[in-house]
């Protein structure tokens, strides 16, 4: 039994000594590449840089991010290097240990220039590409294809060959394609097979790269160059279009939540609201006030600050709709210029009103954390927000068709939008229909400044920027028809993001007026006209 214990012994210390000299095995590379720091010249410091990388020591990669920081200390009388952390305290670049001694008279900062910034950005990637989270290494070989270190090389193949993830191996191929273009030794051969990987990653960085590799090359390697530059270009341009379209569409879905009250309140009654669009700004500080008290009695709810701000716009916003048909518009039926001035003023006072309540500057209305962000789809842009509010547009149009469609306050409002004298001969009472009408109108509004908060500055003047875009989508789609404003203001919302780039964004809301008011000319009553006999007289 002694006799086991003592080669058990004698086991753990030889094993000790194995650890202690590979400790000391990996410290020697790593404290002789600190001196390097030392000599002050952006020669030694490269060196250093790739020294302290190879040595496979676990402060390398804390020392590196601290030399890109510009907080790599050291003293050239005494050659050592310190680690200034980010509360100003002095560490031991050898040990990581915190320096507890007088600083050296002569402490000063490594410098490093933008060459440099880029090894160190290769070399740190390269230290993380066989990292066990996919993120950092997709993220490592994301750095390292911006930098082409040709010194990250052997790390890159050696993670390559370990590598099981898809997109993580697509990106290292990419970045190993970057650095064999920009390698001045690799053979013709291996940079047309570069060019190819690098011409189906197909975005600008792509072509950026192709473009800036392609002058002075052998004939071959320039001609595949010119060919995948110009298949990236034509891709480019495909997803150029996909992506204003896509902004199109989420200009339209915005000016289809904006306009999609006016075009009841118009149909139904007739009325030109000049202050619906203030209707928009009650929602969008609504919005603001709720988020507020969130913030101050309970923050785990903020997430929740949308949902629960919905149905308190539409509230507030349609009671203020209500007021305002009841105590000045009903006396105003026929008299469309008065009306229009009238719903001005009334513009005018709310706005006022509340830069009174809130003040004139815009107000901080926050996103939850679901509407936060954007993602990649191919070779677009989708910002959450946007999304959600397509989303949501869809869902209140859905919802306003079902009213319209299956409830009896649908029935009659469309009753009364086709013909006001025999729905009143029928029983139905207009004006209460019409109090409702601009009501549910101004409530849709609300709701609208719901969303709009999110992507829009709220402020006093949230409204008026929405206001002339609104008439202009009902007048075009055709008044009082809910599918001609949503066809409206998809197709106005993408006309205008197609017509930007080349006309620019004043021009071309000119160009689309100009548009709107040569179509109305040949088409008084809109894409959609509705049918009815009143309607027709």
């Amino acid at each position: 039994m002694r006799s086991f214990c003592g080669r058990i012994t004698a086991l753990v210390f030889a094993l000790g000594l194995l650890v202690a000299g590979a400790g000391v095995a990996l410290a020697g590379p790593y404290e002789d590449a600190l001196v390097g720091f030392t000599e002050g010249s952006l020669s030694d410091t490269g060196d250093a840089i790739n020294k302290v990388a190879a040595s496979g020591n676990p402060l390398a990669a804390q020392l590196l991010q601290a030399a890109e920081d510009a907080r790599l200390m050291f003293s050239a009388a005494q050659k050592k290097v310190f680690i200034k952390t980010k509360d100003d305290k002095l560490l031991d670049a050898a040990t990581g240990k915190e320096f507890t001694g007088t600083p050296p008279d002569d402490i000063d900062t490594v410098i490093v220039n933008n060459r440099l910034r880029g090894i160190i950005d290769a070399v740190i990637g390269s230290l993380t590409l066989m990292s066990p989270n996919t993120n950092q290494r997709f993220d490592a070989a994301q750095a390292v294809f911006k930098s082409r270190e040709v010194s990250a090389l052997p790390a890159l193949d050696k993670a390559l060959a370990a590598e099981k993830d898809p997109r993580v191996k697509k990106a290292m191929n990419e970045a190993r394609a970057a650095i064999v273009l920009t390698d001045k030794e690799s053979s013709d051969a291996d940079k047309i097979a570069a060019i190819a990987v690098i011409r189906d990653r197909g975005d600008q960085d792509a072509l950026g790269l192709i473009d800036g590799m392609a002058a002075g090359q052998p004939a071959d390697v320039h001609e595949a160059a010119q060919a995948a530059s110009a298949k990236i270009q034509g891709n480019l341009a495909i997803w150029n279009a996909v992506q204003n379209a896509w902004y199109g569409l989420s200009l339209g879905s915005v000016l289809l939540l904006a306009a999609i009250g006016l075009a009841i309140t118009f149909g139904v009654m007739g009325v030109i609201n000049m202050a619906h669009g203030e209707m928009v700004m009650l929602g969008a500080y609504v919005t603001f006030v709720v988020q507020e008290f969130i913030r101050t009695r309970n923050p785990a709810l903020f997430d929740y600050s949308l949902a629960i701000a919905l149905p308190l716009a539409f509230i507030v916003s349609g009671a203020v709709g209500i007021f305002i048909e009841r105590t000045v518009i009903r006396f105003l039926y026929g008299r469309p210029l008065e009306t229009l001035l009238a719903t001005w003023g009334i513009s005018l006072v709310l706005q006022q009103a509340v830069r009174a309540a809130f003040g004139p500057t815009n107000k901080e209305v926050g996103n939850p954390s679901w509407m936060s962000g954007a993602f990649d789809l191919g070779g677009i842009l989708i910002t959450y927000n946007r999304m959600w509010i397509i989303v949501f547009t869809g869902l209140v149009f859905v919802a306003l068709l079902a009213m319209l469609r299956f409830t009896r306050l649908g029935l009659e409002m469309r009753a009364v939008t086709q013909n006001r004298a025999m729905a009143a001969a029928m029983g139905i009472r207009t004006a209460r229909i019409d109090a409702l009408t601009f009501g549910l109108g101004s409530g849709i509004a609300g709701i609208a400044g719901v969303a709009l908060s999110q992507i829009d500055n709220v402020s006093p003047n949230l409204g008026q920027g929405y206001i002339i875009d609104s008439f202009m989508v009902v007048v075009f789609g055709g008044v009082g028809n809910l599918w001609g404003t949503l066809v409206g203001a998809l197709t106005l919302g993408i006309a205008n993001k197609f017509l930007e780039p080349f006309a620019g964004a004043v021009l071309g809301k000119i160009a689309i007026l100009v548009f709107i008011i040569l179509f109305i000319q040949k088409r008084p009553r809109g894409m959609f006209a509705l049918k009815g006999r009143a309607i027709e007289a």
